[in-house]
């Protein structure tokens, strides 16, 4: 049956979880071009600014764990419209971030604790804010994928949707600072989060379950649940028996999953918040000077983004069953990041040569992102997707929690000794390796496929 005759409409699905995706790393991506700005104008060190960002990690981190078993519980549309209004609401809370601090400094005063400055103090709680709404996104766009693509081309969405991370990469150095030279750095927060509710307007109108979507054509829906062992289980009309966390994680397949996102999931966080204080720090740049570098850089990833989530097809074409096939793709994925060694031995030809071989080593991350997600429905069935999700976007999170406060404390202490190439040599070794250390830890618990049938 051709692909015209058996309809498309699981892509208009995937372009409302791109456009989520975009606005998702819009929001999480401002804070990070003011930075420089805001480090001066309040008087942060980097491991003030390293605590923030640790703060919307920290956050995120546990919600994860929770989104992922609300989204299982509740249904994709509904916790989607959630999580996406709690998100932009809290990116818009940051232009007001003086206040919430001086709140928590009179509480902490009259409580007779000690006191972190207001501004840091502000800004941590409107990250916590952002990371409980953005915490949702990726469990509910991973079920929503699993629930309208078969198992073939689940990569393959995956990796498009997850290129709205770039396109919102992309459009924040060339929105943001823009935004605050005009209008102030408040208005860059309020302008840029009052994006999500217009997306939410399009979810209402053209999500539901594909059982129950208008708009799927029967064969589509076929087509959609074919080779799909689970599908006759979960259309069945009896309540869903809920799956504790203790029985999911007695499962090696989630440790896996565990162990690739709690190794590389703080190197992506690390460039996306580092980078225009590492861009200042060691070749002075300024506001607007960061614009066309980033955009390059993450214009850059939407290769790997995209490519990544087709290359796993190359080996599922020889005999390769799609676990199998992805786990080949990721190695040779993982060997790209090796290049980000080269970024400071040949950063005194310029800051093009880091900027570039860094967006060789992020282009890399969103091809190794998209094949990572897409392992989890390859080996669980559609009804854990999400917790088993949300139990890596948990790891993942601390794990950027570890990777932000040591790039503070380094940068502090070798900033001190006038230094400061040396703590970015150190962050990007290990962004460098995390790939095949992450690779060898998920193939020696998981050596062979074996897809879950007893949940």
């Amino acid at each position: 049956m051709s692909q015209q005759s058996i309809g498309k409409y699981r892509w208009t699905i995937c372009a409302l979880l791109f456009f989520a995706t975009t606005v998702n790393y819009l929001d999480r991506q401002v804070l990070s071009l003011l930075a420089p700005d805001l480090s001066k104008e309040f008087g942060w060190t980097n491991t003030d600014y390293a605590n923030i960002t640790a703060a919307f990690q920290f956050v995120y981190a546990i919600s994860m764990l929770f989104a992922g078993r609300l989204i299982d519980k509740i249904g994709t549309k509904q916790a989607y419209f959630l999580a996406i209004a709690v998100w932009s609401f809290g990116a818009i809370m940051h232009a007001y971030s003086i206040l919430w601090g001086e709140g928590l400094a009179s509480l902490f005063t009259a409580l007779g604790l000690a006191v972190i400055p207001v501004s840091v103090a502000g800004f941590m709680i409107s990250r916590a804010v952002l990371a409980f709404g953005e915490a949702g996104n990726f469990p509910a766009a991973i079920k929503a994928t699993a629930e309208y693509f078969p198992k073939h081309e689940r990569s393959l969405a995956t990796g498009i949707f997850n290129s709205g991370a770039n396109i919102g990469a992309i459009l924040a150095p060339l929105t943001v600072p823009l935004i605050a030279e005009l209008w102030g750095w408040q208005a860059a927060f309020i302008i840029i989060g009052a994006i999500g509710f217009l997306w939410m307007i399009f979810w209402q109108l053209f999500y539901e379950k594909p059982e129950k979507q208008k708009y799927l054509s029967a064969a589509e829906l076929a087509y959609i649940n074919s080779g799909d062992t689970q599908v006759i289980e979960e259309n069945s009309t009896q309540p869903a028996q809920k799956i504790s966390w203790f029985k999911l994680l007695s499962y090696k397949q989630t440790w896996a999953f565990v162990a690739g996102k709690f190794m590389t999931d703080g190197v992506w966080w690390f460039f996306l918040f580092w980078l225009p204080k590492y861009l200042e720090a060691q070749y002075k740049m300024q506001k607007t000077d960061i614009v066309l570098p980033l955009a390059i850089l993450y214009s850059m990833t939407m290769i790997g983004s995209i490519g990544g989530g087709w290359f796993p097809s190359y080996f599922m074409r020889k005999g390769d069953s799609a676990y199998n096939g992805r786990m080949k793709a990721m190695l040779v994925i993982a060997l790209f990041p090796l290049v980000v060694l080269l970024a400071q031995p040949f950063g005194y030809l310029g800051f093009w040569v880091p900027v570039l071989l860094i967006g060789v080593g992020t282009s890399a991350h969103q091809a190794w992102s998209a094949n990572l997600f897409t392992t989890v429905s390859d080996m669980f069935p559609k009804k854990s997707v999400a917790s088993i999700v949300g139990i890596g976007g948990m790891a993942g999170g601390l794990g950027g929690v570890l990777v932000s406060k040591v790039g503070g404390w380094l940068f502090d202490y070798y900033g001190q000794l006038g230094q400061i190439q040396t703590g970015y040599t150190i962050m990007f070794t290990f962004c460098a390796v995390a790939y095949l250390l992450a690779w060898g830890m998920m193939k020696t618990l998981v050596p062979t496929h074996k897809e879950i049938t007893d949940l």
